[in-house]
């Protein structure tokens, strides 16, 4: 299972998000630029449980070059789609779990599950001399937010069925739940101080992310990230809406709701309106012209149910001025 998008739209820009995954791909661009010296980099910047387990190996490091790695390793990768695959999680469930949290108490919250995820996996590793690397952990952690902030919430996903790609939309706590066991089938069957991927710290990111988030979100906002949040508020709806219209008995008229920014209704808009129409999506441009009010409703002649040849309803689409 691929995920391609999720269906909760995020009410601010996730500046620390796309922050984050912006410093992954410098890093990993400095990273790929070490050539016969990377082996030593990595080892020297991941998280490698030898050199905490094994006392005459750990007397080669500071305490300065201990604590380093529990930060930088989950800047790591160990090739493109590594992080590829990272960033784009990153990207689809990061958003939202900053749109809840604010900017200062999301990134606090990422680096302890980062961290969280390392001493997981070294705990369990204890004398592996692999060196983990990555940000799946703390990614993990976000993933684990995501399931108990938004389980209702739908993950477009891409299923390869042999020769015939197949894309559904799967509710979040099935998404999440099942990649979850996955991996703690994935752990078990990995026996203990090897190498590879590094489950037991998805797993620790995981249950820790849903830990640190009941903590956080009883933890009070500061002024400053009321502020931050106004800042970074969207001012625009996606220009891309999904509209799942009613109906009533023997009445050719469809029905549904499109949501617009304070901004959006004061100047006009436009947008595209998809509607789900059995196994077919139908798709509309929706002129909304300046000066409308919350309560507006906009009238598509001959884009509803087709009652008989040559013959359809209407679509009323209801606005929605989201503050």
């Amino acid at each position: 299972m691929f995920p391609i998008r999720d269906t909760i739209q995020s009410k601010t820009y996730p500046v620390v998000n796309t922050a984050i995954i912006v410093v992954n791909v410098l890093v990993f661009f400095f990273e790929m630029a070490q050539g016969a010296n990377l082996r030593r980099f990595l080892f020297m910047y991941g998280l490698v449980p030898v050199r905490y387990s094994v006392p005459h190996i750990s007397a080669y490091f500071s305490t300065s070059q201990q604590i380093l790695p529990f930060f930088s390793f989950m800047f790591l990768h160990g090739s493109f789609w590594h992080l590829f695959g990272n960033m784009w999680s990153l990207y689809i469930f990061g958003d939202n779990v900053e749109d809840r949290l604010g900017p200062i108490r999301y990134f606090i919250f990422y680096i302890l599950c980062g961290i969280g995820s390392g001493l997981s996996h070294l705990l369990i590793n204890w004398h592996s001399q692999v060196p983990t690397i990555g940000a799946s952990g703390a990614i993990a952690g976000v993933m684990g937010a995501y399931f108990v902030l938004y389980p209702r919430s739908k993950v477009l996903t891409f299923i390869p069925i042999f020769f015939f790609p197949l894309f559904v939309e799967i509710p979040a706590y099935y998404f999440l739940g099942i990649w979850f066991i996955l991996q703690f089938i994935s752990a078990a069957g990995t026996p203990a101080h090897g190498g590879g991927i590094a489950w037991w710290a998805h797993i620790g990111g995981f249950l820790l992310g849903i830990a640190l988030l009941k903590l956080f979100l009883k933890t009070p906002e500061l002024g400053l990230t009321e502020k931050l949040k106004e800042k970074a508020a969207k001012q625009k709806t996606p220009r891309l809406q999904v509209i799942r219209t009613t109906s009533r008995p023997n009445d050719p008229n469809l029905y549904g709701v499109i949501t617009v920014t304070p901004t959006e209704a004061k100047f006009g808009t436009r947008k595209l309106v998809n509607i789900p129409w059995g196994f077919h999506k139908r798709l509309f441009r929706v002129h909304v012209p300046p000066g409308v009010r919350d309560g507006t409703v906009l009238r598509l002649a001959g884009m509803g149910r087709q009652t008989q040849p040559g013959s359809r309803g209407d679509l009323f689409l209801k606005l929605k001025i989201e503050t």
